[in-house]
Parts: structure tokens; C-alpha cells; sequence
């Protein structure tokens, strides 16, 4: 058991020796690098923003404009049309009506005769 706490005793003190020695080869942005970096990074954010903003508001506008009343004129034309064969459909009915009534009527005179 004690070799077992040795190692990792050994272990984590070889591991914080090279922590420290990575920690010490980084370089550490000066405060001016630090505050160009930030205004770049909040910079390209508002840009991306607006970018955004701009797009979502013109295919809300062709959406709302465009495609709504492509789809408005269309079940429109529909309707009307549908409208139009019923219209069709009933004035076809009252030529049947008027012939079978002629029919009907030619039909009586033939017997009456």
C-alpha cells in the first residue's frame, strides 16, 4: 500500500512540476492586445447580428408578401373556378330539364294524335 501512495504522490507532483512549466511557456496577451482582441471579437458579433436581423426580416417580407399571397391568388383562382363549373353544371341541368320537358311534351302530342 505505501508503494501505491508513493507513485501517486510522485504522480501529481510530476504532474503540477509540468503544469507549471507548460503554464510558464505560454505567452500572456498585453493589456492593449487584450482590449483589440475583445473590441474585434464584440465587433464581428454586432456585424453577424445585423447580418442576421436583415435576412430574417426580408424572408418575413417575401413570406408575408410574396409567398402568402401567391398561395391567397391561387385558392382563389380555385374557388373561382369551382364556382364556374357549378354554374356550368346547373345551367347544363336546366337545358336537360327544358329538353325533357320538350321531350315529354312532343311525347303528349304524338299520343294525342
Amino acid at each position: 500500500m505505501a508503494k501505491k501512495e508513493n507513485k501517486n504522490n510522485k504522480d501529481k507532483t510530476s504532474f503540477m512540476k509540468s503544469f507549471k512549466a507548460e503554464i510558464k511557456k505560454v505567452i500572456w496577451p498585453t493589456p492593449k492586445q487584450l482590449f483589440n482582441n475583445t473590441v474585434a471579437v464584440l465587433a464581428i458579433v454586432v456585424i453577424t447580428t445585423i447580418i442576421v436581423f436583415a435576412l430574417d426580416f426580408t424572408f418575413e417580407l417575401i413570406n408575408e408578401y410574396g409567398i402568402d399571397k401567391i398561395k391567397q391568388h391561387v385558392s382563389n383562382s380555385a374557388s373561382n373556378e369551382n364556382t364556374v363549373n357549378a354554374e356550368e353544371n346547373v345551367i347544363i341541368d336546366e337545358a336537360n330539364n327544358i329538353n325533357s320537358s320538350e321531350n315529354t311534351a312532343e311525347e303528349s302530342n304524338t299520343v294525342q294524335e
